[in-house]
């Protein structure tokens, strides 16, 4: 059976690969040291160069006064020195929290305090975001050899290590912070196991070797971007070509000069980029492509059906979530499909589709989606009650997400449980976007929906005025920017008095999805 013969291909990938991330590339140094790992610009670094990064910068934390069990912040874009100081600090033990240098001074400082960090190190090379961060908060320039100068904070001396542990099932290698859909942020630690494992499988399952030239624009400090791009590429032997941010006009220019073979982004990008070819009426050639993906928000059927007949290649999709690390499902290059769905359930993960009263549903109906494998998080950190709110006795994590499953065994996103908003595949919380809006003194209260756009979402805000206020939509726009990361913005602020409100007050947020097509954005 297929199923038999992926589980033997992934154990085959994970025996002997070793127990921590960046055994990953103290491997590929010993057998191919001269391959190319990583190219940034002009720069190309191999794996024994990469290698070498490593243990120099592992040494110049550790002389800081990092520890096993410490967390190390890393503000910054997608680079050589963020990639190294990932495995650096796995080397030491210790935990990554990689956090995006664009997000505000208020999102920075939450998850700095939350995470405990015992220092932070910011990427001021590629970007001016973490440069502003780094002069707020008093860094120091911090030399990270051949991948340049970084800057690093004044050691927290009240940090406390967290227990270390040689088993990669229980060890924490990352922390990657999402927002509760109560404001409050979530840890979601993510172990070695289950990093090396989703790593693992998508090596095996894109069938990556030393050949392939990876396109590594998805930002390393999502999941997505840090498993199925940079690790799962590195597992496999082969390039990452980064790419700070993303760009149409860059994203064609890898895929026609820099002979990327493996494509994956968000589908806004596909979006974005046919959009920009259209306009120019240009003819983009890709002549090293042999597979492209989709995944981190739904895929518009048009927008698949768009994309393929450009390229004359799959767009491959799937599904996953942060506390999965990611992937849960993923169609599979030898059996494209021509509809939407995410695929089959990946080897040695388990699925049910619940019901509202507990139970599976039949076979084809829709409920909630249920996940249980190694690659399920270790927990939200310091937070056990919100852990066991997902994740119950048996190990089963409730995505919280609705799915049905065909009897082939395709896997079908229908709908979310939660508000959230995937915006160009990052989570945007309504409640987070709502508490910045109604600290203005201007609003009384606020709504923030999302609303289905091309290949993505954009957010949506319904404001009430305070009685006698003049604020207009740009001024509070500005206001928004100061406290949200350019994706969490609302597209669009709606002036409306009063919201639509249930007896009891709540806002009928039903409502005013119902009334988005009224108040299209021109």
């Amino acid at each position: 059976m297929e199923s038999d013969r992926e589980r033997e291909a992934v154990d085959a990938a994970l025996a002997g690969r070793g127990t921590r991330l960046h055994d990953i590339i103290l491997r590929r140094a010993r057998t191919n040291p001269d391959a190319p790992a990583l190219v940034e610009d002009d720069c190309i670094v191999s794996f024994a160069a990469l290698a070498a990064m490593i243990e120099l910068i592992a040494a110049s934390l550790r002389g800081h006064g990092v520890r096993p069990g410490d967390r190390v912040m890393i503000i910054g874009e997608n680079s050589v020195a963020l990639v190294a100081l990932l495995f650096a600090v796995s080397a030491l033990d210790a935990w990554a929290v990689l956090v995006n240098s664009r997000l505000s001074a208020r999102e920075i400082d939450t998850v700095q305090a939350h995470s405990g960090a015992r220092c932070t190190v910011y990427l001021t090379r590629e970007s001016p975001e973490a440069a502003g961060h780094a002069a707020r908060h008093r860094a120091e320039p911090f030399d990270l050899g051949a991948a340049g100068v970084a800057r690093i904070s004044p050691l927290n001396e009240e940090a406390v290590p967290e227990p270390v542990s040689e088993d990669r099932d229980a060890q924490v290698a990352a922390l990657i912070y999402t927002s509760g859909t109560t404001g409050n942020p979530k840890g979601v630690m993510l172990t070695h196991g289950n990093l090396l494992f989703i790593a693992a499988l998508s090596s095996v399952l894109r069938h990556v070797s030393p050949g392939d030239r990876v396109y590594g624009v998805l930002p390393i400090s999502h999941v997505y971007g840090l498993t199925s791009v940079c690790l799962g590429s590195l597992f496999g032997g082969a390039c990452v070509v980064l790419e700070a941010r993303y760009t149409p006009q860059k994203m064609a220019m890898a895929l026609s000069d820099d002979a990327i073979t493996v494509c994956q982004g968000v589908p806004a990008m596909y979006a974005k980029l046919l959009a920009m070819l259209n306009e120019r009426g240009t003819v983009l050639k890709a002549p090293g492509l042999r597979f492209m993906y989709a995944g981190g928000s739904p895929l518009d059927p048009a927008l698949k059906r768009d994309v393929e007949e450009y390229f004359h290649l799959p767009l491959h999709n799937g599904y996953g979530l942060t506390e999965a690390a990611p992937t849960i499902s993923a169609t599979r290059q030898e059996a494209p499909r021509a509809d939407c769905s995410v695929g089959p359930i990946l080897p040695y993960e388990e699925v049910r589709i619940v019901g509202a009263d507990g139970n599976d549903v039949a076979a084809g109906d829709a409920g909630e989606l249920w996940v249980r494998g190694p690659n399920v998080m270790k927990g939200y950190y310091r937070n056990p009650a919100m852990t066991a709110a997902v994740i119950n006795a048996d190990g089963w994590l409730n995505t919280g997400d609705l799915a049905r499953m065909e009897a082939d065994g395709a896997l079908f996103i229908v709908g979310r449980t939660k508000e959230l908003i995937i915006r160009s595949g990052f989570n945007v919380y309504p409640v987070e976007v709502e508490a910045v809006l109604n600290s203005h003194p201007d609003v009384t209260q606020s709504a923030v929906v999302g609303r289905e756009v091309e290949g993505n979402e954009e957010v949506v805000a319904f404001v009430e005025r305070a009685p006698g206020a003049a604020i207009d939509e740009a001024g509070l726009l500005g206001f928004a920017a100061e406290s949200l990361a350019p994706y969490k913005r609302p597209a669009q602020i709606i002036f409306m008095s009063p919201l639509p409100a249930a007896a009891n007050g709540k806002v009928l947020k039903h409502k005013l999805k119902e009334m988005l097509d009224s108040f299209v954005l021109q």
